[in-house]
């Protein structure tokens, strides 16, 4: 069994991130982003990613603004008056939801580094950090890290950091795990290019073991699969394969170039649900699986929650994902585009939503066309 980590997000507040004017959001311990094309759903996700790149070697404020293109391309297209981008959070457990809470503001003059505006750390009701400080005042050049990434400077609330660096972000693109020069590629790719590396360097009874769980489960979806290992080829590169049945006794190995995108999709995302860490982020996780399977990851995900204690935050446009009955209205967030920037609300708190639900109407199709396209159907009246 994975280790227990009970520590998740609790809530998430946004001003001038990407998409989002002003953004607010009580977190469970799964949550579900649904929206049309453009609303943000990514831009949400990646407020996480962006915490967690404060933490982990070769990041910090300076480079996880960089590898999103500067303060301009993070600030909200929205924010005049206030340019400032804030991100406030708050950690905890079912116990104490509010053990930690972080905040952090930053901007940037043109041309220029940007620079904190506003950092604080409480751990419950005791405020342990709060910047700009005198020591930054006489030397401002000290203001373009935080003290989260200084591993001098968080000793008073190293778990904090601990948790942000253990935050995982998932959308398996098969063609990269296929692809052999992927192989030996950096851990943690959020592509799963780094998938069949990571399977490698697990201990050998923990991998075998995980990996004889995950062949049970793609038999349900892969009903010929017979066997799950790892082999070498002759230049000690590692590869998946498995046995498949078919009309000789003995079966045939097939290695990963000849897995469909659906099994490579649905492996990689077994796999991560097995592996310990922090919340973990997945992005339409649906894709390229049938619906008979999708139906089953919500209550994958909750499993995963109670063994590990791992939070889940999806992205989707699947009504099969939000078909089981076991979600709540307060784990379903609808992501609409105005003209201040995205909204957000809980389903619960959505007009009509709950009136559906008590006529029978399943979750996802009360809560899908709320967050569709307006005028999708003129697409097919477009001239080619």
């Amino acid at each position: 069994m994975a280790q227990r980590n009970d520590l998740r997000f609790t809530h998430i507040e946004l001003a001038n991130w990407r998409n989002f004017g002003r953004c607010e959001m009580a977190l469970a311990a799964r949550v579900f982003l649904v929206g049309p094309n453009a609303a943000g759903k990514s831009n949400l996700l990646d407020v996480f990613r962006f915490l967690r790149e404060l933490v982990v070697p070769g990041g910090g404020l300076q480079e996880a603004v960089r590898r999103r293109g500067g303060v301009s391309a993070i600030r909200a297209l929205h924010a005049r008056r206030d340019p400032e981008i804030s991100i406030r959070v708050e950690i905890g457990g079912r116990n104490n939801p509010r053990e930690w809470r972080y905040e952090l503001a930053f901007n940037a003059k043109r041309d220029a580094a940007p620079q904190i505006v506003r950092e604080q750390v409480h751990h419950g009701d005791k405020l342990i950090l709060t910047r700009p400080d005198k020591n930054d005042r006489d030397d401002s050049r000290r203001l373009t890290q935080t003290h989260l990434e200084q591993i001098s400077a968080n000793t008073g609330f190293r778990a904090l950091a601990d948790f942000l660096s253990s935050i995982a972000y998932l959308h398996v693109v098969p063609q990269l795990i296929r692809d052999p020069e992927r192989r030996g590629a950096d851990l943690a790719d959020p592509l799963g290019g780094d998938l069949i590396q990571r399977i490698a360097e697990t201990p050998p009874r923990t991998r075998d073991a995980r990996l004889k769980r995950i062949t049970t489960a793609l038999q349900v979806a892969v009903p010929q699969i017979g066997e799950i290992g790892l082999s070498q080829d002759t230049r000690g590169r590692w590869h998946l394969r498995a046995k498949y049945r078919h009309w000789r006794p003995q079966g045939a190995w097939q290695t990963e170039e000849r897995f469909s995108d659906g099994t490579l999709r649905l492996l990689g995302l077994l796999w991560a649900l097995g592996e310990p860490g922090g919340p973990l982020l997945l992005e339409e996780p649906e894709l390229s699986l049938h619906s008979a399977v999708v139906v089953r990851l919500p209550a994958l995900f909750a499993r995963m929650h109670r063994s590990s204690g791992r939070q889940v935050i999806v992205t989707t446009h699947s009504e099969h994902l939000l078909q089981d009955e076991g979600i709540g209205l307060d784990e379903v967030f609808i992501l609409r585009p105005a003209p201040e920037g995205t909204t957000v609300a809980p389903a619960r708190d959505t007009a009509g939503v709950a009136a559906l639900l008590e006529r029978g109407v399943p979750l996802g199709e009360a809560v899908l066309p709320m967050a569709a396209p307006r005028n999708a159907e003129q697409l097919v009246l477009l001239p080619l």
